[in-house]
C-alpha cells in the first residue's frame, strides 16, 4: 500500500471539492410544503396544489396520481387547485404528501430534496442532482 504524504492528500481533498456541484456543498434547509385545502359539499380542494408541484420540482400528474391513489378516491387538477372526489382532511392529505417526499423527492444517501424523476432501462429511478447516487422508485401506472 502506497502512503501519501498529509499535503498531498490535502490538495487531493481539496480538488475533489473543487469539482463538487455547488448544490452539493449547499446547507441551507429544504421546508417541505404542506397543502392548503378546503372541503366543499363532498369534494376536498387543494389550493396550492400547483404551487406544491412546482416547489418539489415533480409534474403535477405525478403528485396527482399518487395523492389520489393514496386516498382511493378519483381528482382533477383545475389551473393551480386540486379537487379530489370525497371529503378528506388537511391533516391526511399532508400526511400523503409527507409519504411522497420520502418516496419520490428527498434522496435516500444524502437526504437533499435536489432530485428529479428518470426512467433508466424502463425502470422508474429517482437520481439525486447534488451526491449523484440513483434509487429505483414504483411506477405510478
Amino acid at each position: 500500500m502506497k502512503v501519501i504524504p498529509i499535503t498531498d492528500y490535502e490538495k487531493l481533498l481539496e480538488r475533489a471539492y473543487e469539482k463538487l456541484p455547488p448544490i452539493a456543498l449547499s446547507k441551507k434547509r429544504f421546508e417541505p410544503p404542506s397543502f392548503i385545502s378546503e372541503i366543499q359539499g363532498k369534494k376536498t380542494i387543494i389550493k396550492n396544489f400547483g404551487e406544491v408541484s412546482s416547489t418539489l420540482n415533480r409534474d403535477p400528474n405525478h403528485l396527482l396520481k399518487f395523492i389520489s391513489r393514496e386516498l382511493a378516491t378519483a381528482g382533477n387538477i383545475e389551473g393551480q387547485r386540486c379537487i379530489l372526489q370525497g371529503k378528506f382532511l388537511g391533516k391526511s392529505i399532508n400526511k400523503k404528501l409527507e409519504e411522497y417526499l420520502n418516496e419520490f423527492i428527498l434522496c435516500k444517501e444524502c437526504g437533499k430534496p435536489d432530485t428529479k424523476l428518470v426512467t433508466i432501462d424502463r425502470i422508474k429511478q429517482v437520481k439525486c442532482e447534488a451526491c449523484g447516487a440513483t434509487f429505483p422508485v414504483r411506477n405510478l401506472k
